[in-house]
């Protein structure tokens, strides 16, 4: 692509984004102004130089939000205006479209999204580090409704072709059914918001892979970049593309159908039981972490944190004010625990939704986290059975869903209480007895009271976003309480 009299600036461009941003579900700033400052950026070489290609880091300030996002955006002279053929994405460059920025620049300059275009995905390919198989740019499709990040599938290209460093995955260290390195379609996500350090959801699954744990889709390639943060430089993860798993179904879809058929999910949840205790042996294995504390100091901190909890919900959620005795009476049970087990790293955000079903096998994603919150404490070692946790509250929403909201708390639970049994027979019996490293007398108690620490979470955020289904933790709560 030619060179413009007047390659626009990163400030430029940030003057644009002031319009497009507040209207992206991953822009963190909502129903007041947010001030965009360009802080860094990144420019990509597009090998076919049909669009100039930047990576911009932009700060958003506003009352409570202090966030660097990363916008990729690409921009080509405004002679296309007039092509007959369409822009990438199926949006004219004078039409409006989720992709579409904006005019900026003397020349003018159309400016997009770059997420979704060949030309930005030629060049992350191009940059990035890892094996980085050979992808089909061109039919690349945008995931639609994701909420911090935003991912792409990308069609495999030359079957015959060959990764451009590194060598592939031999088929003992591939999950089943994922992408070939070499053959098989990968998916980028492109994290929004950035924050300093490594991103678990990188580091992780290579940790995992390299230690032979098949049940995460391996990553392909990543992209690093730095910027200003309190007077240094800071780097962090852009981006990671991973195996593709084909034809798989996502777990929380999955049980919402056969919750709406009224068909067990009992086997499949055992089999996802024994999953994620594997999943825990191996991060264990492959991120070992120094044990802080006694057992006792342990208990303590937990009974204390759900304490914390309860108090923070029932002074937002009024209908939380009736289960004060009981909270206290399992807080106090949970303090006086004395062998649980030692913290380690985990998933951390796990749930049915990050757990994709393929070739009859189960397949953890996301490792991630919360994309808001700092990396040391995302990476920060926890109780593994918090993630068991996470996956047994997942069964009364898919319940909820499944069998439709106005039936939620008021029907038969016996389809979520199998399920719930299930999952965690199964993580037991791989776990060889031991639930999360502590002796499985005390699995009940403490996981009564993750799963209420985790209820009580979702009672303050259905009261503040989804009213109508409110009553889907404060059945839980009832119930882990009684």
């Amino acid at each position: 692509m030619a060179v413009t009299d007047h390659e626009p600036t990163d400030d430029e461009v940030v003057r644009l984004l002031a319009d497009w941003l507040p209207d992206r579900r991953w822009f963190p700033v909502k129903g007041t102004e947010a001030q965009l400052t360009a802080v860094g950026g990144l420019t990509l070489t597009d090998p076919r130089d049909e669009a100039r290609v930047r990576i911009l880091l932009v700060r958003a300030e506003a009352p409570g939000v202090d966030t660097v996002l990363q916008v990729p955006v690409t921009m080509r002279p405004d002679r296309t205006a007039t092509d007959d053929g369409p822009t990438p994405g199926g949006a004219r460059p004078g039409q409006a479209g989720p992709a579409w920025i904006g005019t900026v620049g003397t020349p003018p300059m159309h400016v997009r999204d770059g997420v979704g275009d060949p030309a930005f995905l030629r060049a992350w390919m191009s940059a990035a580090d890892g094996p980085r198989p050979p992808v089909d740019a061109e039919h690349a499709r945008v995931l639609t409704g994701e909420q911090s990040n935003t991912s792409v599938i990308l069609p495999a290209s030359d079957p015959a072709g060959t990764p451009d460093e590194g060598p592939a995955a031999s088929a003992e260290s591939r999950p089943p059914g994922a992408g070939d390195a070499t053959h098989g379609a990968a998916i980028l996500k492109v994290f929004r918001a950035l924050a300093p350090g490594d991103n678990p959801d990188v580091d992780v699954p290579r940790a995992l892979a390299r230690g032979g744990w098949v049940h995460v889709p391996r990553p392909l390639g990543w992209l690093e970049a730095q910027w200003p943060e309190d007077g240094s430089l800071v780097h962090g993860h852009l981006a990671v593309l991973s195996e593709f798993v084909d034809g798989a179904q996502d777990g929380f879809e999955l049980a919402c159908a056969m919750a709406e058929r009224g068909e067990s999910f009992a086997d499949l949840a055992r089999d996802l039981g024994s999953v994620v205790a594997g999943m825990h042996a191996a991060l264990a294995s492959a991120l070992p972490t120094t044990d802080a504390g006694s057992a006792d100091e342990r208990a303590a901190a937990t009974a204390d944190a759900v304490r914390a909890r309860y108090r923070w919900a029932s002074g937002l959620v009024p209908e939380l004010a009736q289960y004060a005795g009981g909270v206290e009476a399992l807080a106090a049970r949970t303090a006086q625990l004395t062998d649980l087990p030692a913290p380690q790293r985990i998933h951390g955000d796990l749930h049915l939704g990050q757990a994709l079903r393929a070739h009859d096998e189960w397949f953890v994603t996301d490792f991630e986290g919360e994309p808001l919150a700092p990396v040391a404490a995302r990476t920060r070692p926890d109780l593994a059975l918090r993630d068991v946790a996470g996956m047994l509250r997942s069964f009364d929403y898919a319940t909820a869903v499944g069998r439709g909201l106005e039936t939620a708390g008021t029907g038969d639970d016996s389809w979520a209480d199998d399920a719930r049994a299930a999952l965690l027979a199964g993580y037991v019996e791989a776990s060889s007895g031991s639930v999360g490293g502590g002796a499985a007398p005390h699995t009940e108690d403490v996981l009564r009271a993750l799963e209420l620490d985790k209820a009580l979470y979702e009672a303050v955020y259905e009261a503040r976003n989804r009213p109508a289904w409110l009553s889907i933790p404060l059945r839980a709560v009832a119930r882990l309480v009684g």
